[in-house]
């Protein structure tokens, strides 16, 4: 009997290393061993394989071409692939001998005998261990019988009802053949025994979809260009040469031919892991991709030898393996051929073989037809099935886009608040910029000179402000001793940093140097894609190679110097929120709101921005230098020291009140709406922003959907019912506007969603179960 082996990897970075549990048992039967163990970090192994894949795709390989038009000619080239294909393999298996890890490898040469065929599944969702080279693994080599195959952690089995079959039904894709010979491909596929193959030769996505609709498929084949995106989280086919397609674009048509019985993808195209990440989703059975773009030659010899084997009996791992290490024929001329077919698995359905496919069990299908006398039932299960569509999707963020600007169409118009009074803006904008230019005073490295900048905290110190935050990066020494002591001996200052941003190699900007450390605070903003600041980041961990020492964000400490009369102070929970006196602020969550898998590190929260114009009174730097100044203007306040300029060095930033006019707010009235946020909060009770639980808001939006139902079994004409879908929409919309206004965050667009969908279907389920009464069925 066989073997089926699984390496689960937890959550885990090359950074930090892999936590990785291994199971061995009987084909078709539970685990009888499991092991867990530890993979250490090494940060270094992607910037190998990146070498290694650029080296490959530099030869010529990049999509599926002739021999005659690659560039395999330039030796040199291919010594550089090989050099890259040695030291990558060598790493890796260096790495995977960590002592660590050696539990684990020792349990699986306890465990498993060198004669026994066995399935090794890789579960993980990282997509740079799916790239790895696995099937170099030493230990994985001893084992002739043995293949690997990469499987998402997330599964599950479909129960598919299928029909008995004399022949495997093969649908065959022939997309954008430019540069292919895919009548090869065609000719191999016909050579099967026992097998109907129908041909789509660069069909229209109309004539594709309806064929996958139309008929119960074994196998789906596809030969033509093809390209993944984003690290291998999605990917595209070429139809023909003007359209292009993604999984998610074909979904329910192949949503459908699974459910129908398809056991079996094979995608005999360049670069298919976006492919097979998307289509996992779908709970394909099983899945044969190529890992990087693939020469002509190799994916039709590779394509020969596989169909050779799976068809004369051998089982869908051992055909892989045979025709993959078949393919050290052409590693002469196409250097790493063996590297490139891969199997991705569900791990709950079992490979079938040729066999198999022409001899499954019929099984009786539900009948789903439900009498107008269950309406509840109906509407119950309609909305939970809708429910549950919605809220995949949302969870997938494809609703993620709309949400956040539903959600910025309310904050725009929600009530203008009043101005912070505990707040004072000194503004740096561009006629100041002049002015200290016209007086021959440096600004180079600053936006305020060493000379005003003195004379500006002199002037503040007389007022005794509780605060003041120098919002203008200082990364160099002053020169002017007055101002080196007002730096080093002004205790109710604070100075700003820049931390490091190791995605794009950047490692920030230094602390001015006079400022102590427990006086700094960090500047960084959290932007969303698209670059909107809806976040307000409290604090963080700074990266090792960082310039910036502070913990805590400027706005943080700011705020913490006001309230620290009143005896508050910054402290943590046990669930590592900050704590302010008796206000909690929750850190978010990778999935918050409408937000779907951001990064969530460091204390986050929501940003409840206070007024789109005038969060707190200002002044220009000229004007408080040179005016004389009400006393209770300053004293005891918390005073801002930030640039407004727009011609020279601006400090903008998009928010959700300049998402329409594209207008941007300065950095330093963003920083006092963050300031007055902390202390509202803490002082005034005023709400933060707020999320329900996952469960509330599923629960939510099926009671819409519900709605919906009851709305459709009205039976009301279309026009009736579109004004009463309209009202409850309208009416849908100011429940969240409301409380949005109140702190809570809830859904609005899925809960919009759901209620059409339900509606319409429900109508639709109306229309035809009338016209059945009618006609006496």
């Amino acid at each position: 009997m066989s073997k089926l082996v699984v390496l689960k990897f937890g959550e885990g970075s090359f950074e930090q290393g892999f936590a990785v549990t291994l199971e061995i048992g009987e084909e078709g039967e539970r685990a009888t061993t499991e092991i867990t163990g530890k993979l250490p970090s090494f940060p270094e192994m992607p910037l190998y394989y990146s070498h290694w894949q650029s080296s490959y795709r530099q030869i010529g390989n990049r999509y599926r071409l002739h021999a005659d038009k690659m560039q395999v000619t330039n030796v040199s080239m291919i010594q550089d692939c090989e050099n890259a294909s040695h030291i990558l393999r060598a790493r890796f298996n260096t790495w995977l001998r960590a002592e660590e890890f050696r539990p684990l490898r020792e349990k699986w040469l306890e465990r498993l005998s060198s004669t026994e065929e066995m399935r090794v599944i890789l579960q993980t969702e990282n997509s740079q261990l799916q790239l790895l080279p696995w099937h170099l693994w030493d230990l994985l080599e001893r084992y002739p019988k043995a293949e690997i195959a990469l499987s998402s952690p997330s599964y599950d089995r479909i129960h598919k009802p299928r029909t008995k079959n004399q022949l495997v039904n093969i649908l065959a894709i022939v997309g954008n053949s430019q540069g292919i010979d895919t009548q090869a491909d065609q000719a191999l596929l016909q050579q099967c025994t026992n097998a109907e193959v129908t041909f789509l030769v660069e069909p229209q996505r109309k004539e594709l979809t309806d064929h996958l609709w139309g008929k119960n498929w074994d196998i789906l084949f596809f030969a033509g260009h093809s390209s993944s995106k984003k690290n291998g989280e999605s990917g595209r086919i070429y139809l023909n040469k003007t359209d292009s397609l993604s999984i998610g674009e074909l979904k329910y048509a192949l949503r459908n031919a699974i459910e129908n019985g398809l056991q079996l993808a094979i995608f005999n195209s360049c670069d298919g892991l976006g492919l097979a990440r998307e289509l996992a989703d779908l709970q394909i059975p099983q899945m044969i991709i190529m890992r990087e773009p693939v020469p002509d030659q190799v994916a039709k010899e590779f394509l020969k030898y596989f169909l050779e084997g799976f068809a004369s009996g051998e089982s869908l791992y051992q055909a892989v393996r045979q025709g993959r290490e078949r393919l050290q024929g052409l590693e002469d001329k196409f250097p790493c051929a063996t590297w490139l077919p891969m199997i991705c698995q569900n791990p709950a359905q079992m490979p079938p073989t040729w066999i198999e496919l022409r001899s499954t069990k019929t099984e009786d299908i539900p009948n789903l037809a439900l009498s107008t006398r269950h309406r509840f039932t109906t509407t119950l299960l309609s909305s939970l099935a809708i429910t549950a569509f919605v809220c995949g999707a949302r969870l997938l963020g494809m609703l993620e886009n709309p949400e956040i600007q539903a959600f910025d169409l309310m904050m725009r118009q929600r009530p203008v608040e009043a101005i912070d009074s505990r707040l004072l803006v000194i503004t740096i904008d561009d006629n100041d910029l002049a002015i200290q230019r016209k007086n021959n005073e440096s600004l180079i490295g600053a936006s305020i000179s060493e000379k005003s900048l003195n004379k500006l905290l002199a002037k503040l110190d007389q007022y005794q402000p509780r605060a003041i935050g120098l919002d203008i990066y200082r990364d160099f020494k002053a020169k002017e001793p007055d101002l080196i002591t007002r730096l080093q001996k002004t205790q109710n200052l604070i100075g700003v940093c820049k931390g490091s941003d190791a995605t794009v190699n950047i490692p920030g900007n230094e602390p001015p140097p006079e400022i102590p450390k427990t006086n700094l605070g960090f500047s960084d903003f959290i932007h969303d894609r698209d670059g909107v600041i809806r976040r307000h980041l409290l604090f963080m961990h700074q990266e090792a190679t960082s310039l910036c020492p502070a913990p805590l964000a400027f706005s943080l400490q700011l705020a913490s110097l006001y309230l620290r009369p009143s005896g508050i102070e910054p402290k943590f929970t046990s669930q590592g929120n900050l704590q302010l006196g008796k206000t909690i602020f929750p850190n978010l969550k990778s999935r918050t709101g409408g937000y779907q898998n951001i990064d969530a590190n460091g204390g986050q929260i929501l940003l409840n921005y206070r007024s789109p114009k005038q969060i707190a009174e200002q002044v220009k730097l000229t004007q408080f230098l040179s005016s004389p100044i009400n006393p209770s203007a300053i004293k005891d306040k918390i005073v801002l020291i930030g640039v407004v300029a727009k011609e020279d060095s601006p400090d903008t930033w998009s928010t959700p009140y300049g998402v329409p006019l594209n207008e941007q707010m300065p950095g330093v009235l963003v920083q006092a709406q963050m300031v007055s946020q902390i202390l509202s909060a803490v002082q005034d009770g005023r709400p933060l922003l707020r999320v329900w639980s996952l469960w509330a808001e599923v629960v939510w939006i099926w009671g819409w959907s519900l709605v919906g139902g009851v709305l459709a079994w009205r039976k009301l004409s279309s026009p009736w019912l579109a004004l009463v879908v309209s009202i409850t929409s309208s009416l849908l919309y100011l429940v969240c506007f409301g409380l949005l206004i109140s702190g809570a965050w809830v859904p609005f667009v899925p809960s919009a969603l759901s209620l059409v969908i339900t509606v319409g279907l429900m109508s639709i389920y109306n229309s035809t179960t009338k016209v059945r009464v009618a006609s006496g069925e």
